[in-house]
């Protein structure tokens, strides 16, 4: 519930702070003393739009915050958790700053800054407006399916339903591109087909593309290489002959010179390092003579093989042009379209599944859809004839209210059995009713739909009824009403105040009001007013205590000066709702609801 409001330099309000009781909050005061600006403010914790002109003139900023307790509500807590602004398991405060140069406001949860529409989520279930024109959202049958729903406890079920139909929409979106594939699903295969049977054909291997290019390079150049090899093998071992003086091989020179160096070495000791050195060198030219021998004689330039190299080359640049891209590439795509095959030769089978989940689907959700529906004419039987009981409480005494349920015959629906006959219902999320609210206000009067009957005054009575009802199955904790007595004569203002009175059994209730029968049954009765002074108008508000109260209605009935009789019809009043209060609520004492006056 709503602990505290606080509102700075808002609209003509300049600095109010307001401590609200957990039951029946009512505020009064003259036309245009600022009450409705405070529903404005607290509108803006919930999200609302906001707009520069809302920031008092002369000031650079508005600001409105709200300390809410939230000690019973774990599921508020849980959201907390969900956005990271838990601060503390007790109350969670919402705030508000509107900027007039900018036109930009800055919300916060808990002193952090958050975004509107977490703003919103989070207010939104902490606090409820309901405007006097609010009556319009009555009429809209949009609407009606939920306030019905939620009065019979059909919540769940609802949403039972709402799952199996977007189970659905899934399945047959599965189905429209599956049926839509399935025009060229035979062409694609044959694609895939040729694909496989070319790699296939050509047995492409990773790598292949870079050997082929070495071992054509060596091909090549055979000749040079062979020449090259030959004189180099001929150098390191055997002498080279093709000169006029035939020279001696490297082996042989190297053997020579490890030959002298190893008798000096023996005869200077000093030269030992340098033996040791021609021996390593003569060990190492030894060994390069091996090598180039060996390769000397695996050498094979073969002249047909290049060809066969060349032509290998050309196949798989053919193959880079047609699938436009290397051979791994090629390679993978091959892979998929194996895949690929198997899903769209199989595509058949996996539609047939598909349907067959379609009609489980459309059987679970006309099951499902048929409880709902029979549980909805039962909770609407009832729900019509408590609000024909709340209307004559509140002087509306020849009211008959009905639940229309309607469907929409629809040979692609759900099925749904009835008295042994399968119909088939168009449906959506809500199931395959149609829910309107219909009216007859006057006796003789045929029942019709609720937004051509209902006047202004009737509106704003009907929404009073509904919401004494249906508060009961209403989890948003703090409940505002902004005039919703208007229209509301004095005869039915006791009655009125009553209902409100009754909803703050569950909820935290702040109601705006100009009927004295209303303001007399508040728990905590607060006056606005406007004050003039240094060229200024501001709001200021007053929490009353029991003489006050009594002023202050007397005023309400009878304008000011307050006159002897209208103060004594304002304690009676007092004493009534103090009456009615005692014999509702055991749990208050007498003394609890006693008005003294001092006159």
């Amino acid at each position: 519930m709503l602990l505290e409001l606080n509102i700075s330099d808002f609209a003509i309000i300049e600095r109010l702070n307001l401590r609200f009781c957990d039951g029946f909050n009512v505020l009064t005061g003259e036309t245009g003393a600022g009450k409705s600006i405070i529903i404005d403010a607290l509108g803006t914790l919930r999200g609302e739009r906001t707009d520069p002109s809302f920031v008092r003139a002369g000031s650079e900023r508005a600001r409105v915050e709200g300390i809410f307790s939230i000690a019973d509500r774990p599921d508020l807590l849980a959201l907390l958790d969900e956005y990271g602004l838990r601060d503390d398991d007790d109350q969670v405060i919402l705030s508000r700053e509107i900027i007039r140069e900018s036109g930009r406001s800055v919300a916060r949860v808990n002193g952090r800054a958050v975004s509107s529409a977490v703003l919103r989520d989070i207010g939104s279930r902490l606090v409820d407006i309901h405007g006097q024109h609010e009556g319009l959202s009555l009429f809209n049958s949009r609407t009606h399916g939920e306030m019905l729903d939620r009065f019979g406890g059909l919540i769940p079920l609802r949403e039972r339903v709402a799952a199996q139909v977007a189970a659905l929409r899934q399945v047959r979106d599965e189905l429209d591109a599956l049926r839509r594939a399935a025009q060229r699903r035979t062409e694609r295969i044959q694609e895939l087909t040729f694909l496989l049977e070319d790699v296939r054909a050509a047995r492409l291997r990773p790598g292949e593309e870079e050997e082929l290019l070495r071992e054509r390079a060596l091909l090549q150049n055979g000749a040079r290489i062979t020449e090259l090899v030959t004189t180099t093998y001929a150098l390191l071992y055997t002498g080279d002959e093709t000169g006029r003086r035939a020279a001696r091989p490297a082996v042989e020179l190297l053997g020579a010179i490890n030959d002298a160096l190893t008798e000096l070495a023996r005869l200077d000791p000093t030269l030992s390092q340098a033996a040791e050195q021609a021996a390593e060198l003569l060990y190492s030219v030894e060994d390069l003579a091996t090598r180039i021998r060996a390769y000397r004689d695996s050498m094979e330039f073969d002249p047909a093989r290049l060809d066969a190299i060349e032509d290998r080359l050309t196949l798989i640049r053919d193959m880079q042009r047609k699938y436009r891209g290397s051979i791994e590439h090629i390679l993978e795509r091959a892979a998929s379209a194996e895949a690929e095959i198997e899903r769209l030769t199989r595509s058949a089978e996996h539609l047939a599944d598909l349907e067959a989940k379609e009609q489980r689907l459309l059987d679970e959700i006309g099951r499902l859809a048929g409880e709902l529906s029979q549980r909805r004419r039962e909770a609407g039987d009832r729900l019509a004839a408590a609000v024909e009981q709340a209307a004559r409480d509140l002087a509306l005494p020849h009211v008959r209210f009905a639940v229309n349920l309607e469907r929409t015959e629809d040979p692609e629906g759900v099925p749904i059995i009835e008295n042994g006959v399968e119909r088939r219902w168009s449906f959506d999320r809500s199931g395959v009713d149609t829910v309107e609210f219909l009216l007859s206000p006057n006796p003789g009067e045929p029942l019709k739909p609720l937004a051509r009957i209902a006047s202004g005054g009737e509106s704003a009575r009907l929404l009073l009824a509904l919401k004494s009802i249906l508060s009961r199955v209403d989890d948003i904790p703090t409940l505002v009403f902004d005039e919703i007595d208007v229209g509301v004569g004095g005869r039915a203002g006791q009655v009125v105040g009553e209902k409100l009175w009754s909803i703050s059994d569950r909820h935290q209730v702040i109601c705006i009001t100009h009927l004295p029968q209303v303001a007399a049954f508040a728990d905590a009765h607060y006056a606005i007013a406007k004050l003039f002074s240094d060229g200024r108008t501001r709001t200021v508000v007053a929490q009353l205590d029991d003489a006050q109260r009594a002023h202050e209605i007397a005023a309400m009935l009878d304008g000011t000066p307050v006159s002897e009789h209208s103060l004594r019809s304002a304690l009676d009043m007092l004493e009534r709702a103090r009456a009615y209060k005692q014999r509702t609520d055991r749990n208050l004492s007498p003394d609890a609801l006693h008005v003294e006056v001092k006159q």
